[in-house]
């Protein structure tokens, strides 16, 4: 038989989550603010990708930018938006949280979790952000995480090939360990190679040229708009399946 794996490609607008479906996505990530690495999306905006798309939406739950210690009104403003998300019916979320050594915080974790259910809960980027990878994934397991979204502690994921591997054998089933960060169709080959991963994560992002006809030249505060790429993102899972059947 044989194998397919699950992209899920981490969308910051509408279209995107549009096109990771066309490309033969499985899942979401759903993220506002692209150049915070990813925040809370706006409620109206996970409204409407929960009426477009019918794959898996899983959106990040983080109130801001930074680092992942979080006071007590941040972690109450994150349970009401775990609460709004499963009551649209989001299949799952993706988050994480760090205690100030970096490591993370266990017991927030398993809240989360549950406030979640019978949603699903990957850990975010957190997970690269602590001292130590190996502790932090039995602790994803203890806090019941089903996934792990993980460069390896690297920039990217290609530059991690030997930790994402090592990981996929403590993990042994109990957690699914999902290469993300950098990753596209030119690289996914060589990260399924060593990794064997049955989901990988990517943004598959193009960028997008402003349509306007005039834009005042003196104002550089807009950002930069970028989408999913359905071509991309065909690419990604086909290259990765290349590989695991072949193997």
């Amino acid at each position: 038989m044989l194998k397919e794996v699950t992209i899920e490609v981490c969308a910051f607008n509408l279209e995107s989550c549009i096109n990771a479906e066309k490309g033969g996505a499985g899942r979401i990530e759903l993220c506002g603010n692209p150049t915070e690495g990813g925040t809370t999306p706006a409620p109206g905006v996970l409204i409407q990708a929960r009426k477009l798309i019918s794959i898996k939406l899983y959106p990040i739950i983080r109130p801001r930018g930074g680092y992942y210690f979080y006071s007590a009104d941040e972690i109450e403003s994150i349970h009401q938006d775990i609460l709004f998300c499963k009551s649209i019916g989001c299949d799952g979320i993706s988050i994480g949280a760090q205690k100030l050594d970096g490591s993370l915080d266990i017991d927030l974790c398993k809240r989360f979790v549950e406030w979640a259910y019978p949603m699903k809960a990957t850990l975010n980027k957190a997970f690269d952000l602590s001292p130590n990878l190996q502790e932090s994934l039995e602790d994803a397991v203890s806090a019941g995480f089903e996934r792990i979204l993980t460069s390896g502690g690297k920039k990217a994921a290609i530059d991690a090939l030997d930790i994402l591997a090592g990981l996929m054998d403590q993990a042994a089933g109990r957690i699914i360990v999902m290469p993300g960060c950098g990753l596209r169709s030119y690289n996914v080959a060589a990260i399924a190679s060593a990794t064997k991963a049955s989901e990988y994560h990517s943004a598959a992002r193009m960028d997008i040229a402003n349509p306007l006809i005039f834009q005042n030249p003196l104002v550089h505060d807009l950002g930069t708009v970028f989408n999913a790429s359905v071509l991309e993102v065909h690419l990604i899972k086909a290259n990765a399946e290349a590989v695991l059947n072949a193997s």
